[in-house]
């Protein structure tokens, strides 16, 4: 699951070097990719809420490095609550539909319905952020709705629950983008990413008692299951030090390089190739991500 330049700590770019941020990049979306195929592949074994729970103890604990960094800054002071709460809910609500999902959704297809937030948060942004879109941005949001219909179309075997967490993390995902605009240069970015990261473990914590492994897992499983949380938190990392070099108008758009790992993932790890139809409502959601990237970088 990717979390893109709304879960950088500050996405500010700063004196740095361009080609390094960009690589940085690319390995952060990497790092998510790879996280989403190991807990699909660990789904097989063991529940959604622990897996979930695992990863979020690896992003607080993330967290908290960052906040001793900056000095240890006060998070009960910090302005705009209601709004980092509600933020953080968001986020929660995105990972725990994801992952849930993931049980029965192919890898693919899940993450491209995921990657229609970008289109989402335009289409919300007139009444949630009083911004103005365009004709032509309106048609781009068409296009990749369209697309996502070609992949849930009927006949497409995809299941009912599946599909609709899918659908609920991407509207969960575009408000919690716009909720990271409202609050952009009102809140430090460390304490942003403090808020989510300890409400997620919050939230994914209360269902997990519930839904303990049994049997629990070996030494192996258990290696791999804190090596997926461990890339997860190296995920958040190196997207950090990436908006530190270059801006995110600039990165926007190389998102979607996210959604061709999946294809490769389901296609080859999973055995589960999505068919005509599928990838071409997948090239037609990135195809209107990246010209809706490219238009608000211009």
């Amino acid at each position: 699951m990717a979390t893109s330049s709304a879960t950088a700590p500050g996405a500010i770019p700063a004196a740095g070097s361009r080609q390094a941020g960009i690589l940085l990049f690319f390995a952060a979306l990497v790092a998510f990719a790879t996280f989403d195929a190991g807990s699909k592949q660990m789904l097989m074994r063991y529940p959604a809420p622990f897996l979930n729970i695992m990863r979020y103890l690896a992003v607080a604990t993330l967290a908290l490095g960052l906040l001793w960094r900056h000095g240890w800054p006060d998070l009960r002071g910090a302005p705009q609550k209601p709004l980092l709460i509600l933020r953080g809910l968001m986020l929660a609500t995105v990972g725990t539909c994801f992952m849930t999902a993931l049980i029965w959704m192919p890898l693919s297809e899940a993450t491209a319905i995921y990657f229609t937030s970008p289109l989402i948060m335009v289409a919300l942004s007139p009444w949630l952020l009083g911004e103005r879109v365009r004709p032509v941005q309106w048609a781009a949001v068409a296009a990749g709705f369209a697309g996502m219909l070609l992949i849930v179309r009927p006949g497409a075997d995809l299941p009912a629950l599946g599909t609709l967490l899918m659908a609920v993390s991407a509207v969960s995902y575009a408000i919690f983008q716009v909720l990271t605009r409202k609050l952009s240069g009102k809140v430090a970015g460390p304490v942003q990413y403090a808020y989510t990261a300890f409400i997620c473990l919050i939230v994914t914590a209360l269902p997990a008692p519930f839904f303990l492994p049994d049997p629990w897992p070996d030494l192996t499983d258990m290696a791999l299951i804190v090596g997926l949380g461990a890339c997860s938190g190296l995920a958040q990392i190196l997207l950090i030090a990436a908006f530190q070099r270059v801006s995110a108008a600039t990165l926007a758009p190389l998102n979607y390089f996210q959604l061709l790992l999946a294809v490769a993932f389901s296609t080859f790890w999973f055995q589960r190739p999505p068919d005509g139809l599928a990838l071409t409502g997948i090239a037609m959601i990135m195809a209107s991500g990246v010209f809706l990237a490219l238009r608000r970088a211009g």
